[in-house]
């Protein structure tokens, strides 16, 4: 499996990263040692996990199998904070104020059995709390040695500029990735956040890259899923829902995913993992397979190489157009600027 750097750091992280919401909840204690097992066997470094999955659970089930393994130094353990945990306690046990984040970040550790984490991330912009206060919060954390790298998720453009700027300008801890959705039926982070992503150097970790397996070919048109399956479960299920994602576009996707995916003798799920794993800025994708035979076929996305004209196709038939303004009018600008200089 490649490495490559995390964002602009000299810490380098496997491009494919094991998720582990499932653990705790679909996945139980049992299977999710199994998937850490052939996740580390198959050369995985990057483990990625939240305070707030499964209510704790996921990071206990981790923290085990880091302990029984002896395998701390063989990983980069990324965890997140923002959302209440377990039984909501109020206000003062949510979101990114300084008591909050401290407080989080001892259980998350606790739970981890721990001194570190290689990456904290704080899981969603908090309206709430002045940032200023949440970034001299974080930079406590990175100087006492509890976090080597701050990393932000799930964050508007605006809002991750107003981050990094507001770190640099007070000499604290700049975060070094951004955790967003990404994937071939949402590609709308490609309006603001990769370009912000490539002009600070920052990395990109793709979550629900397979969008919640509408992209590993299982799902039919005019047949909801029913069963063991995300949407089976709850159709209405986050940003994947049947009700959001059952439309043409999404139909003609899969159609050009899965005839790549014939051509190469390849998954749909690996030709999926291969196109955003390639995308720009990405570090690692992150995966989060439920058994330990949907990440043996999600693994072989590492082995894949797509040709050019395949990507092309996917390009074309998942690209979604950016409004006229202002994207399309700054880009007019941008190109007859370029053309203007003889800079092509």
């Amino acid at each position: 499996m490649e490495l490559r750097p995390l964002g602009p750091t000299g810490t380098f992280v496997s491009e494919l990263c094991l998720g582990t919401m499932t653990f705790g909840a679909e996945t139980d204690a049992d299977e999710a040692f199994r998937i850490c097992d052939a996740y580390r066997e198959a050369g995985g470094t990057f483990v990625d996990t939240a305070d707030v999955y499964s209510a704790g659970a996921s990071e206990e089930i981790l923290g085990r199998w880091l302990e029984q393994r002896g395998a701390r130094d063989d990983v980069v353990l990324a965890t997140k904070v923002n959302f209440p945990v377990g039984a909501d306690r109020g206000p003062n046990h949510r979101g990114l104020s300084r008591p909050n984040v401290h407080r989080a970040v001892r259980a998350s550790l606790a739970r981890l059995g721990v001194d570190d984490v290689d990456l904290l991330q704080v899981h969603a912009w908090d309206p709430l709390t002045p940032i200023d206060e949440t970034l001299e919060a974080l930079d406590e954390l990175v100087r006492a040695g509890h976090v080597a790298y701050v990393g932000i998720s799930n964050h508007a453009g605006w809002q991750l500029a107003t981050t990094l700027e507001r770190a640099r300008a007070q000499g604290l801890a700049v975060p070094v990735s951004l955790q967003a959705h990404y994937n071939l039926l949402g590609r709308e982070l490609e309006w603001e956040l990769t370009p912000l992503c490539e002009h600070e150097g920052l990395g990109l970790l793709p979550w629900s890259p397979l969008a919640g397996g509408w992209l590993t070919g299982k799902y039919r048109r005019a047949e909801q899923p029913t069963g063991a399956t995300r949407l089976g479960e709850d159709p209405q299920r986050g940003i994947e829902a049947w009700d959001k994602r059952n439309t043409e576009r999404t139909w003609q996707v899969i159609e050009v995913l899965l005839a790549v995916a014939d051509e190469l003798g390849a998954s749909p799920a690996q030709v999926a993992l291969r196109w955003v794993t390639d995308r720009p800025t990405v570090s690692s994708t992150v995966l989060g397979a439920r058994t330990v035979d949907q990440l043996a076929d999600n693994l072989g996305a590492a082995q894949l190489t797509l040709p050019e004209d395949a990507r092309a196709r996917l390009d074309e038939a998942s690209a979604v157009p950016a409004p006229d303004y202002p994207y399309g009018f700054l880009a007019e600008l941008d190109a007859a600027r370029r053309g203007g200089t003889g800079l092509g």
